[in-house]
């Protein structure tokens, strides 16, 4: 199996890449991690990994910016369903849009907005930064050895609102609720870090791996 992480210039690839390599060496099998930074290169992976940290903005734009390379994720993940895990901003990145810094348009591969997370008490500090529980809404193979309340961890000042809150498969408490994971068909969205979540996150990586949509 080839796994492709996407690099375009906003992504922590390394953190990204080498926990992949670890729950692959945890699971025992014939997975390949590959860097990716072309449309050429993509075209050959069983599946996709979009990493995402920074400006909404500044991603979209960095992904545009290499030629052919969003054309070809839309043919691999929507044309070819290629599993797919966005993190982060490259979770938010699914949206149809984002306000961040202005309107910006996204994928739109799941109906919804990038909106701010509203600050509804003094204990609340934005950004959204450190370990959450989470609490898991549906049952799915992403979760599979992972309980309902384990943390993971975040970073971010923007919440995916999906319209179809059948694709918000699990979210955490942070002043009100922010969506953590989104699924849509072939297609899942976590806006914390798996890289950064120490056993659960490589636990996640490693389902991720094993996942059959």
């Amino acid at each position: 199996m080839n796994v492709g992480i996407i690099d375009y210039g906003s992504g922590n690839i390394r953190s990204v890449s080498k926990s992949f390599e670890r729950a692959a060496f945890e699971l025992e099998s014939k997975v390949k991690i590959n860097v990716i930074r072309s449309a050429q290169e993509l075209k050959n992976m069983d599946r996709i990994v979009l990493p995402g940290v920074g400006a909404f903005a500044d991603c979209i734009k960095g992904i545009k910016n290499i030629n052919s390379l969003y054309k070809t994720l839309n043919d691999m993940v929507l044309g070819k369903s290629v599993p797919f895990l966005g993190i982060c901003v490259g979770m938010q990145l699914l949206a149809n849009y984002s306000n961040e810094h202005g309107r910006h348009n996204g994928f739109g591969w799941i109906e919804g907005e990038v909106v701010p997370i509203i600050r509804k008490d003094n204990d609340i500090k934005i950004p959204h930064m450190g370990w959450n529980s989470i609490e898991i809404l549906k049952k799915h193979q992403i979760f599979e050895n992972i309980k309902n309340g384990e943390d993971f961890y975040f970073v971010h000042s923007y919440n995916f609102n999906s319209k179809n809150k059948d694709y918000i498969y699990s979210e955490t408490r942070y002043g009100g609720y922010i969506t953590a994971v989104v699924i849509k068909n072939n297609i899942i969205g976590t806006q914390f870090h798996p890289e950064k979540s120490q056993i659960f996150g490589i636990q996640f990586i490693k389902n991720f791996l094993e996942w059959i949509p």
